[in-house]
């Protein structure tokens, strides 16, 4: 494992670094130390990485990732996982606002709680909160999951199109067009394997959830093009 000093070195050395391993070196697996909440860490990966980060961070922390699996022993700012595309990003703390917004791929942990706006505007990203997520979540969530082990604020879901919305304990409200919906057994498979690959499964059953999704009152919605959703 390679180890860098984000005190003694900076941060725009610590992204040049990762970012020039374009996946033909085995130094594959890097250790951050000392990242005393620094912005932007481990940001636009492209390689097969695994970056374990020991400490918190501040905003933007491994967003754009792609292919990468970032480990964050510690909480992360707002932002976290942002416009991802593939790989993983595991926070073994709380996040802010904001975290996997727009995320495309890959799959976005969070151990501790999220703030407001967790997954706003999800395209595809698959995102496991072990604790709570607060007001305005998955606001026009296009596609992707959310697993929520603990309670979910206000307006949860508003504006949403066909993203899927899994969540353990109460709703304090849901958003416009927002509805419950019946778990059917290819949600229970599904739930499965997302409380398992999100490190979760020992902590919740997918029969304790219930589904959120669109009542498809917003938008156009053509049964024929269900797929492509």
């Amino acid at each position: 494992m390679q180890t860098f000093d984000l005190g003694a070195h900076g941060l725009r050395e610590l992204n040049r670094t990762l970012h020039e391993l374009n996946g033909s070196t085995n130094q594959t697996a890097w250790e951050i130390v000392n990242p005393k909440g620094a912005h932007a860490i481990a940001v636009g990966l492209d390689a097969p990485l695994d970056v374990t980060v020991r400490g918190s961070t501040g905003y933007y922390c491994a967003g754009m990732n792609k292919q990468a699996t970032v480990r964050v022993k510690g909480s992360v700012g707002p932002g976290v996982a942002e416009n991802m595309m593939s790989g993983a990003v595991i926070v073994d703390g709380d996040a802010s606002q904001y975290a996997g917004a727009t995320g495309r791929g890959g799959l976005l942990v969070i151990k501790g709680n999220a703030a407001s706006r967790c997954g706003i505007s999800m395209k595809g990203i698959d995102i496991v909160v072990h604790g709570n997520i607060g007001h305005m979540s998955c606001f026009m969530a296009q596609s992707g999951n959310i697993v929520v082990l603990g309670d979910a604020g206000d307006a949860l879901g508003d504006s949403l199109y066909e993203a899927r919305l899994f969540v353990r304990g109460t709703v304090k409200s849901l958003g416009a067009d927002c509805i419950e919906k019946e778990m059917r057994p290819e949600h229970y498979e599904l739930l499965a394997d997302l409380l398992k690959r999100g490190e979760a499964d020992h902590l919740a059953k997918p029969e304790e959830f219930k589904r959120y999704g669109s009542a498809r009152k917003l938008y156009n919605f053509n049964i024929d093009n269900a797929s492509a959703y």
